[in-house]
């Protein structure tokens, strides 16, 4: 039993690899029901999210809310969920340090349940935002914990795979919402937005039963208290002290955004299309109804892009990663940039199908082209934030990547909060839609250039970095981010 007890620190696989309760040395079926779990949770999240947009029409009529004088009050809700999902990623990572994975994903998504089912039932407007803000604040660490189920189950060399599995759970779960509840809230009405997703709640609950404790500090920590014996485990890596605590998450995190070129050049990228990502969410509806007379059922199957853009980008990041590793790298280890790749490529799919959409969505063209468009979005999209963010996750050693993806993680989804709430009056003050589109077009073109530039000078930026070990190849930086990664989430 001794010989299992690592003394390595703190945070993710401190266990010997022979050790039989690694979750590294688990059978495949066990890893494999383990992985779809976590991907469940995380697509229960996005997808409580978005199923909301189905009756934002609805409630603005139950409610006396003004969308045309007042656009934001017809969205508020999406976006004040985002808001409560915002602090999943400060608080998650010292609770997962001290219980696991486990309890937090369950009592997590059962408490956001619970404020669920409060919005279905509000009869104020007021309520109704409340509820949505703790639904969102509760369920927001299993898009966090995702990622740490991932890193303790799989190696390093599979990073970029199970990312591309990660992205995949967040944009279909935020895709199928508004396909699902597209034909149910014309029958039922708004609430039923909030009872789907319960039933989708419940049915996550119910096959997650049999998981298994997955953080390797935990399952040591509960092997020592069965022996009787300590556990030898050294302090917990993000802090012992809610000033240690705050420092990782809070402090460290903005001096990263100021002060590291690397971190914050790569955070506005992904805060911008993540709320660009988003906003479809609001215009794709406005848009297809006024332009082309679009029923709520036809509008939620234009959302059927979205998720075939996704599983497209999850492939070809696979295909991408591979390709690298077997063609260009058989003999020898590639260099952190080759993560840099899926962006390069997928950002020139998010500046293209901006202008496309923008010039596309008009009476005299088919709505599938617009439609088209949005999916060729999503695809680009989910490729820049499925390479970016693992290109942070080992670019630092342990300490550093915790803050970096946790302001990574906040900024994100603050903007996916952020743009939506503006976007319907852009589309009123511009006339359309086309000029929105366009300056999210004409900002696009100096991020698309980031990953190029970094491809290049990625690593002089990495040593310069006071957070940086001075780590130089691949293979290092990630069993050095595996030690620490508590599941920083990338899509939130």
């Amino acid at each position: 039993m001794d010989d299992h007890m690592a003394n390595s620190p703190a945070g993710g696989h401190m266990m010997a690899p022979g050790d039989p309760d690694s979750p590294m040395n688990w059978p495949l079926y066990k890893k494999t029901y383990t992985s779809l779990v976590a991907f469940l949770f995380a697509f229960q999240v996005t997808f409580a999210a978005t199923a909301y947009t189905g009756g934002v029409n609805d409630v603005a009529k139950e409610f006396n809310l003004q969308p045309l004088v007042e656009p934001y009050k017809a969205v508020v809700s999406l976006s004040v969920y985002l808001f409560g999902v915002f602090f999943a990623p400060i608080y998650t990572p010292h609770l997962s340090e001290r219980v696991g994975r486990r309890p937090i994903y369950f009592i997590g998504t059962l408490i956001s349940a619970l404020f669920i089912i409060g919005v279905g039932f509000s009869q104020t407007f007021a309520s109704l935002v409340v509820c949505r803000f703790f639904a969102g604040l509760f369920g927001g660490p299993s898009v966090v914990l995702i990622e740490g189920t991932f890193a303790d189950i799989w190696p390093a060399k599979y990073t970029n795979t199970y990312y591309a599995f990660i992205g995949l759970a967040q944009y279909t779960g935020a895709a199928f919402g508004p396909v699902i509840l597209g034909f149910i809230v014309p029958v039922e009405s708004w609430r039923w937005t909030q009872f789907v997703t319960l039933m989708v709640q419940f049915a996550v609950l119910l096959f997650a039963i049999g998981v298994p404790e997955t953080f390797p500090r935990e399952i040591i920590r509960r092997r020592a208290r069965r022996a009787g014996i300590p556990h030898k485990l050294a302090p917990a890596a993000s802090g012992t002290t809610l000033v240690s605590m705050a420092e990782v998450t809070f402090i460290n995190p903005i001096k990263l955004i100021v002060t590291d070129p690397l971190v914050m050049s790569i955070t506005i990228y992904l805060g911008f299309a993540f709320g660009v990502v988003f906003q479809w969410f609001i215009a794709v509806p406005a848009v297809l109804s006024m332009t082309y007379n679009y029923t709520p059922q036809k509008i939620g199957l234009a959302f059927l892009s979205a998720v075939v853009g996704a599983f497209l980008a999850a492939t070809t990041s696979i295909l991408i990663e591979q390709v690298a590793l077997r063609v260009f790298f058989r003999n020898k280890t590639p260099p952190l940039e080759h993560r840099l790749v899926s962006a390069m490529f997928g950002g020139l799919f998010l500046l293209a199908s901006l202008f496309w959409v923008a010039n596309t969505a008009a009476p005299n063209f088919n709505p599938l082209v617009p439609i088209t468009g949005t999916g060729a979005h999503v695809f680009g999209n989910m490729l820049v934030i499925i390479s970016l963010v693992p290109y942070i996750f080992d670019a630092f050693p342990p300490r550093g990547t915790l803050s970096a993806l946790t302001i990574m993680a906040t900024f994100r989804v603050a903007m996916a909060g952020v743009i939506p709430l503006v976007i319907l009056q852009f589309f009123t003050n511009l006339h359309g839609g086309k000029w929105p589109l366009m300056i999210f077009g004409f900002i696009q073109i100096p991020l698309t250039l980031l990953p190029f530039a970094l491809f290049f000078f990625g690593p002089k930026l990495r040593a310069r970095s006071r957070f940086s070990s001075g780590m130089k190849d691949w293979q290092l930086a990630g069993m050095m981010g595996h030690e620490m990664h508590d599941g920083m989430s990338g899509a939130a």
